[in-house]
């Protein structure tokens, strides 16, 4: 009965460790955000691999599941994300208004 105990929590462990390496796909958690706190929150998934070029694409989806308008995308604001996997879009990046202080997007890895 050990035996076999061990043995499932081995392959739970490959699996695990396969996944986090072999995983093809992306996530981005998108938080909005008011004094602080969260205010909404989803998690983008997406089968493809993350490419910066589609990135828009990424944010126009995002902000359809918030119901939220679409901020202005500058390359800064892309160079952040792929440098320090987040980026943060405060109310001046949106034409409409936000109602929220910002929207923080963390790449989830």
């Amino acid at each position: 009965m050990r035996e076999r105990e061990n043995r499932e929590i081995f392959v739970q462990t490959v699996y695990f460790f396969l996944r986090l390496v072999y995983n093809t796909g992306m996530r981005i958690w998108a938080k909005l955000m008011t004094d602080g706190r969260i205010r909404k929150q989803f998690v983008y998934e997406n089968p493809e691999k993350l490419t910066y070029s589609h990135f828009f694409e990424y944010l126009t989806d995002i902000c359809h599941e918030l119901d939220i308008p679409t901020p202005v995308l500058t390359k800064t604001h892309i160079f952040n994300f792929a440098k320090f996997n987040h980026v943060k879009f405060i109310s001046r990046d949106f034409v409409e208004s936000l109602g929220y202080d910002h929207l923080f997007l963390e790449n989830l890895l």
